[in-house]
C-alpha cells in the first residue's frame, strides 16, 4: 500500500478517536478524523488519475458520512454531491440478485427453476440443464463476459441462447458473464410480470427506499447526472443495449447506496420479506480459488488480506474464470465475512463492500475509469482503520 499508508501512530491517533472497547458506534465517531482517513486513501487517487470527481460514503454502525470530491462535469464546473448521479456498472447486479431473491421469497421463481422454464423457445436447448442459481452465480457452464456485438434486440439474444453450448458442466465452473446475471433479470422480471425497468424502478426501489436510482434517468434528474469520463479523458455515458438494465444499467448516487449497504447489514427499517431477500443473496454456494461465490456478491472469511482481496477482484480472474466447488449444503449468510462487488462503465468507476460484524461499509463512486486494484486498495485502507479497536497495533 506504500505511501498512501498513514503511519501507524497516525493510524493509532485516528483509532483512538474513533472506538472504544471493541466496536464502532456512531456515537463515538469523530467525523473530523473519519474525514483524514478517507483525504489520505481518495487524494491520492483522484490526483494520481486525474479524476474529475469523487463521491465516498461511509457507514459506521449504521450511520453514513459523506465526502465529495471535485466536479460531475469538466465542462460545467458542477459539483459533486451526495446526489450526483453515477453509472455504478455491475454494481447494479448486487440490486438484479437482491430483486432475483424477492421474486423468490414471494414465491414468483426458484432459483432450482431451470432456466428454460421462463423461455419455451429455449426448452431442448442447454438451459434445460442450467438453473437459475447457476446463473446467478456465475456458474452456467461459461458464457461470454459480454453480449456479442451483432446481438441487438431480445429476439436475436433468444437466438444465440437456443445454439449456445456449454464448454463446462453447470456448477462446476465459474465465468464471469453479463449474459448470465442479464438473463436472470430478464426472468426475475418476466415471473413477475413486469419490465425489468420496472421492477427495479417501481417496486425495489421504493421499498429499498431508493428515491434517486434509475435505469433510465427522468428528463428532470438529468442535471445530476455526471458526466463520465475514459482513462483517455474522452467524455462518455453508457449507451442502451442488450441486457445492459440487467448487468450495469443503474444510475444512482451515495445516500440511496449506503442506504442499500446499511440493509445489507438489517440496519434499515425494511419489510420482512424484503429483508429475508436481501439477506438471502449472502448465501455461500460455490468456493472458488479466492472467495465464496453468493448470489453476485463475493465474500471472503474476515479479516481478509489485502493480497487476496486484489486477487479474488483481478482482472484474470474475471476474464479466464476457475474452477467452483459447489458448497452442500449452502454456507448460510455470515457476520465475520467482507462481501464486496466493484462496477464500471467505459467512463464510471465504483466499488462497495462491508463488514456486518463490525457494522462498516463504504461505497467509492467515480466519473472516471481507473483501475479496479486502486479502488479496493483505497476501500480497504480506509475499512481496516475502522474496524480495529483502539490500542490494537497492526
Amino acid at each position: 500500500m506504500g505511501q498512501h499508508i498513514i503511519s501507524r501512530m497516525k493510524i493509532l491517533s485516528l483509532l483512538s478517536l474513533f472506538f472504544i472497547t471493541s466496536g464502532a458506534t456512531a456515537d463515538n465517531v469523530d467525523q473530523s478524523s473519519i474525514k483524514a482517513a478517507v483525504d489520505q486513501a481518495i487524494q491520492p487517487l483522484i490526483k494520481q488519475y486525474t479524476i474529475p470527481g469523487m463521491a465516498i460514503a461511509v457507514t459506521v454502525d449504521g450511520k453514513s458520512y459523506f465526502y465529495n470530491y471535485g466536479v460531475a462535469s469538466k465542462e460545467t464546473q458542477q459539483r459533486i454531491t451526495n446526489k450526483t448521479l453515477f453509472e455504478i456498472g455491475s454494481f447494479s447486479k448486487t440490486l438484479t440478485a437482491t430483486l432475483v431473491s424477492y421474486a423468490q421469497v414471494n414465491g414468483n421463481l426458484s432459483l432450482s427453476d431451470s432456466a428454460s422454464k421462463y423461455f419455451p423457445s429455449l426448452r431442448g436447448s442447454s438451459f434445460d440443464d442450467i438453473s437459475l442459481l447457476d446463473l446467478g452465480t456465475h456458474t452456467a457452464g461459461g458464457l461470454p463476459l459480454q453480449v456479442p456485438d451483432n446481438i441487438t434486440d431480445t429476439d436475436q439474444l433468444m437466438n444465440y441462447f437456443k445454439q449456445w453450448k456449454p464448454v463446462h458442466a453447470a456448477g462446476t465452473y465459474r465465468k464471469y458473464s453479463n449474459l448470465s446475471i442479464g438473463m436472470l433479470g430478464m426472468i426475475a422480471a418476466k415471473s413477475m410480470n413486469m419490465s425489468f425497468e420496472d421492477a427495479l424502478q417501481k417496486t425495489l426501489f421504493p421499498q429499498l427506499g431508493m428515491r434517486h436510482s434509475y435505469i433510465t434517468v427522468p428528463r428532470d434528474q438529468m442535471q445530476d447526472y455526471a458526466q463520465g469520463y475514459t482513462a483517455k479523458d474522452v467524455p462518455v455515458r453508457v449507451t442502451p443495449a442488450v441486457l445492459a438494465s440487467e448487468a450495469y444499467g443503474v444510475k444512482s448516487d451515495t445516500t440511496d447506496l449506503i442506504r442499500f449497504i446499511n440493509a445489507n447489514m438489517q440496519m434499515v427499517q425494511l419489510d420482512g420479506k424484503l429483508q429475508r431477500a436481501i439477506t438471502d443473496t449472502h448465501t455461500g454456494y460455490f468456493k472458488t480459488g479466492e472467495f465464496t461465490q453468493d448470489l453476485i456478491w463475493e465474500q471472503y472469511t474476515y479479516p481478509v488480506g489485502l493480497k487476496r482481496l486484489l486477487a479474488g477482484n483481478a482482472a484474470t480472474f474475471v476474464y479466464d474464470g476457475s474452477q467452483a466447488t459447489r458448497l452442500n449444503p449452502p454456507l448460510q449468510p455470515q457476520k465475520e465475512v467482507l462481501i464486496n462487488k466493484t462496477g464500471s462503465t467505459n467512463g464510471f468507476s465504483a466499488y462497495a463492500a462491508f463488514v456486518p460484524a463490525k457494522k462498516i461499509g463504504i461505497v467509492i463512486l467515480a466519473n472516471k475509469a481507473y483501475p479496479v486494484e486502486q479502488r479496493v486498495t483505497a476501500a480497504y485502507q480506509i475499512l481496516e482503520q475502522l474496524s480495529i479497536p483502539a490500542g490494537s497495533k497492526k
